[in-house]
């Protein structure tokens, strides 16, 4: 009977690890301070426990206590795709209000950020690969915008897709680059923001807002209200309705990625490439069709074909966070310390260069492109670019503690502009892979100068619109 409790040993102990990390982040004031959400503090516990037993030799009846690392990451893959498909399904508009120019400039920044640091990410990987490090894989630098500014599920998914292409731990590794993102966010956005408060009429960082105190105060979040209960007479609970949603969506987008697999079959080497890629993309693939299934559903009911407005806001949102904070704890108690060993120096060297760079541009850009609440528009996405959103609204709690910005609803609407003008990202990192692949090197270089050329027209449409905005409210 003990073989029936493998498929939910794993997730039992990460439950155990959340709940031991809530304990701590109520009773230690360090937690508090540094804001570090609970459910890294779990990951962390969980990382250690699981490297105690990793090197607890001899001792064969601790087996039922140590984790599946191959199961926590499928739960990481699996997990990201489902938090990201309920957040599609939402219906927006009735919470969020529209400021078009800030959040089309959310959206181009967000871009331009993968963008700047794949550049500055592949560069010196390559320059590494060809001379300190000749075994290590090219194009390892291009796991860094994908673990700082994506996270930890993109990082493992893109990583362990690229294994079957040559890339040796390639999850494992994605899982580490985006941990360290995670401190980045923690450990020096706090001193960042302390820093731009205090310094902003120097560093001309004061909007058309109004003034504000630098404050530790945590705020509160602005829970999402049911859209519409499910009638009793379906004798089905709410949650199970979402469930079912959300699954009628993860099958359609299975299907769709066996069809693009056959699809790109008669291209070769590169169609296998990109098709890996897309397996690893899994997750934009279902946030597309989620946001298509929810178009029709709305389409249905004022034809009057629904009477009923299926998808919850709320519970879909409960759905959404959960899945992130299992997948958070999942993703750092998944790394392994021998794989950071192997590869400590090139991982230590592309994330301390990639923390710099986007703390850099992030202040930078933000003082460029938004004329009120820059500086909560800087910390808020400095926490998304090196770690993901939660962490993003964390630091703008800090100096927004009572949301009176607009820099909250310009980071979601944001990634919702940012989504389309992503997805040729994936096809350009297959142009990389592929170069491995057949031992082209000229492929690198492509893939660089597409990569600075994007960039380029990115920052170009952000500093013309700018312009544009000051001469029509001159």
């Amino acid at each position: 009977m003990e073989d029936f409790w493998l498929p939910v040993k794993d997730f039992i102990f990460l439950s155990v690890f959340l709940l031991i990390a809530i304990i701590l982040k109520n009773k230690i004031g360090f937690f508090k301070k540094f804001l570090v959400p609970t459910a890294i503090i779990g990951g962390f516990i969980g990382l250690i426990y699981r490297s105690i037993l990793e090197f607890t030799t001899g001792a064969q009846d601790l087996a039922v206590l140590k984790l599946n690392p191959d199961l926590l990451g499928k739960l990481v893959y699996h997990l990201m795709a489902i938090g990201f498909i309920s957040l599609a399904l939402k219906e927006r508009s009735a919470t969020l209000k529209h400021n078009k120019k800030d959040n089309v400039n959310t959206g181009l920044a967000i871009t331009s950020a993968y963008l700047i640091q794949g550049i500055f990410g592949f560069a010196i990987s390559l320059l590494l690969a060809y001379t300190i490090l000749p075994n290590l894989f090219p194009p390892f630098g291009l796991l860094l915008p994908l673990g700082f500014a994506q996270g930890p599920g993109q990082a493992y998914s893109i990583g362990t897709s690229w294994e079957a292409l040559g890339f040796i731990n390639g999850g494992n590794i994605g899982l580490s680059i985006a941990t360290i993102g995670y401190l980045w966010a923690i450990f020096f956005g706090i001193p960042l923001l302390n820093f731009l408060v205090r310094r902003k009429e120097r560093l001309g960082l004061v909007g058309l807002e109004k003034d504000y105190k630098e404050t530790h105060a945590p705020g509160n979040n602005l829970e999402e209200k049911h859209t519409e209960n499910i009638p009793r007479k379906i004798f089905i609970d709410s949650l199970s309705v979402q469930i079912v949603l959300i699954g009628i969506v993860y099958v359609i987008t299975y299907f769709v990625l066996k069809g693009i697999t056959l699809a790109l079959s008669p291209l070769g080497n590169y169609g296998d490439t990109v098709s890996q890629l897309l397996w690893g993309f899994h997750f934009v693939i279902g946030t597309m069709i989620a946001i298509l299934v929810r178009i029709i559903l709305n389409a249905l009911k004022r034809k009057n074909f629904l009477h009923i407005n299926y998808p919850d806001n709320y519970t879909l949102q409960r759905i959404s966070s959960a899945s992130f904070d299992y997948m958070i704890v999942a993703a750092i108690a998944a790394i392994s310390v021998v794989t950071f060993k192997e590869n400590w120096i090139a991982i230590l060297i592309v994330t301390t260069a990639g923390g710099i760079i986007t703390t850099l541009y992030a202040v930078l850009l933000c003082r460029r492109i938004f004329k009120s609440y820059v500086i909560e528009h800087i910390v808020s996405l400095y926490g998304t670019w090196t770690g993901t959103i939660s962490t993003g609204v964390a630091l703008l709690r800090e100096v927004d503690p009572e949301s009176k910005s607009n820099a909250a609803e310009n980071l979601v609407l944001g990634s919702a502009v940012a989504l389309p003008l992503g997805v040729p990202l994936m096809f350009i990192l297959g142009l990389a892979i592929n170069g491995y692949r057949v031992n082209n090197p000229m492929l690198y270089l492509y893939t660089l100068i597409i990569f600075i050329a994007f960039f380029t027209v990115l920052l170009l449409i952000m500093i013309i619109k700018r312009k544009r905005n000051e001469k029509s409210a001159a």
